[in-house]
């Protein structure tokens, strides 16, 4: 395993441990979505790199396009929260209630 492929994978899991294990407040969680999305575009970007091939170039933007939108999404929940909970901490929040 080369040394970038070591490094991009360490940051997905980093992210995924960190979505996993460190649940208190949706920002963090946010964030953790995000750092995980960055290392597979980062990912996605290396493997058409070494590929060489430019039938799949655009596939990292149209990744990175899903990240934004995921990024505004998460922001909005996460501004509708704190206006309708007072906080964005996960444990106050019940799902089963309308």
């Amino acid at each position: 395993m080369t040394p970038v492929h070591f490094a991009l994978s360490s940051a997905f899991s980093l992210g995924l441990m960190g979505l996993a294990f460190h649940r208190i407040h949706l920002l963090s969680a946010l964030l953790c979505l995000e750092g995980m999305m960055l290392s597979l575009f980062v990912a996605l970007s290396v493997w058409m790199l070494q590929l060489d091939s430019t039938s799949f170039a655009p596939s990292p933007m149209l990744l990175l396009a899903f990240s934004a939108c995921e990024a505004s999404a998460g922001l909005a929940l996460l501004v509708a929260t704190a206006r309708t909970h007072g906080s964005d901490r996960l444990q106050n929040l019940n799902l089963l209630q309308c």
